[in-house]
């Protein structure tokens, strides 16, 4: 297994349409000035968030259940950025719809920028033959609110390929996340 360069990934991109929309290089800046950097790097692609978010909220004191997901937990928001409560968590997509290909792993990381402001991106696999927008999960570590910013690099994805394909896709197996255009709660 190895892992993939900038060149396999701007061919992948535009040849098989692995990721769209797709930014070639790194993007900095925009209209409005300085951004969190997204685009392809040397060995990865850091994805931007939609401008769609779930904030949890426990004004319902509902139990967080994986089994039993109580969609009222959540606040749905629509804004250029989202405000996480102090040692709380929000859901977002990515911008970027993803098709990864039956022989590649991707991996799913927390940008440092993010970090360092104790914003932590939860890491998440996208399997082989996986399709569809991200669901990404934020947690805000701090004690005071932490900002996310719409349309912004918030994580970067790995591509690892494998020497051959896998016996088993994640299409193969009908995985419930399969084709997932918004921000998609958990399923069982």
């Amino acid at each position: 297994m190895s892992i993939k360069s900038d060149r396999w990934i701007r061919r992948m991109a535009q040849e098989e349409g692995m990721i769209e929309p797709f930014e070639a290089g790194q993007v900095r800046e925009n209209e409005k000035g300085r951004i969190i950097s997204y685009g392809t790097s040397s060995y990865g692609y850091d994805v931007r968030c939609s401008s769609e978010f779930k904030i949890f909220t426990n004004v319902h004191s509902a139990t967080v259940d994986p089994k039993n997901f109580d969609p009222n937990s959540f606040v749905d928001i629509t804004d250029d950025y989202c405000v996480i409560p102090p040692n709380s968590f929000a859901l977002a997509r990515t911008v970027e719809y993803f098709r990864i290909p039956r022989s590649v792993l991707t991996i799913c990381l927390g940008k440092s920028t993010y970090a360092r402001c104790g914003i932590i991106v939860n890491v998440t696999p996208l399997e082989p033959e996986w399709e569809g927008h991200v669901t990404l999960e934020f947690s805000n570590t701090t004690n005071l609110p932490a900002k996310i910013y719409a349309n912004e690099g918030v994580a970067q994805m790995l591509f690892f390929e494998s020497d051959e394909v896998c016996e088993t896709s994640y299409r193969d197996r009908g995985g419930k996340y399969q084709g997932q255009t918004g921000v998609t709660l958990p399923k069982t």
